[in-house]
């Protein structure tokens, strides 16, 4: 029973989007941070010119090492941006740049997603790493408490994925409005942020779709093992 589960071909699938989904990400990224933004501006320009535009002036502008590990901290409320993104003044420099300035203007007015992903988070991050064990302990001893237990757990990790969905959308989208409307990019230049960012959020579609995927696998297990 648990070797196998018709549900395992679903997240099969799944696992190989999530896959394919981040060789797009990178590659997508690639492609564009050849292709200089009209304004000129590094990452790091563009993200300090918006949050200054949304009264954000306390928020810095952090360089940390590495690439695509550009992230706003909500904690210490920074923005930290990559090397090829903090210091390139390409499409995808500042796409990224101003995506995760996007986070900290959602955290200034309170999105109600955000508000509701930082609420959750404390849980999830002690139930996650539980979860996985309990359901396998579950299974193995039949204890069907056990099992229901783990799902709960398991679902508080799934519910974080879906509510993060929005958050990125909307941060996505306040950061394309904000891009036009500051000069950032032109008209023509509008597709390469599209694709730049839409790439990025795919990632966490995946991501969410595998975890549902699995969550509904272990429920429906569950079901059974409690009519035979």
């Amino acid at each position: 029973m648990l070797l196998f589960h018709p549900m395992d071909f679903l997240i099969f699938i799944a696992f190989g989007l999530s896959l394919w989904a981040q060789f797009r990400v990178k590659g997508t990224f690639n492609r564009f941070a050849d292709v200089p933004a009209s304004s000129g501006l590094t990452g790091a320009e563009a993200a300090r010119r918006m949050l200054d535009e949304n009264g954000l002036t306390n928020v810095p502008v952090e360089h940390i090492p590495g690439t695509l590990t550009d992230h706003y901290d909500p904690i210490s409320r920074v923005v930290r941006l990559s090397d090829p993104v903090y210091m390139g003044n390409s499409i995808s420099a500042i796409s990224v740049a101003c995506h995760e300035v996007g986070h900290a203007v959602q955290h200034k007015v309170s999105y109600p997603m955000l508000v509701a992903r930082h609420r959750i988070f404390p849980v999830v991050n002690l139930v996650s790493g539980v979860a996985p064990l309990m359901l396998l302990a579950g299974f193995i001893l039949q204890a069907a408490n056990l099992i229901l237990l783990g799902i709960l757990f398991f679902s508080a990790a799934v519910a974080f994925q879906l509510i993060t969905l929005p958050v990125e959308f909307n941060a996505s989208s306040r950061a394309k409005t904000m891009m036009v409307k500051m000069g950032f990019i032109r008209n023509n230049e509008e597709s390469g942020v599209n694709k730049v960012l839409g790439a990025a959020a795919l990632t966490y579609v995946a991501a969410a779709l595998i975890s549902v995927l699995e969550l509904v696998k272990y429920v429906m297990i569950f079901t059974n093992t409690r009519e035979e």
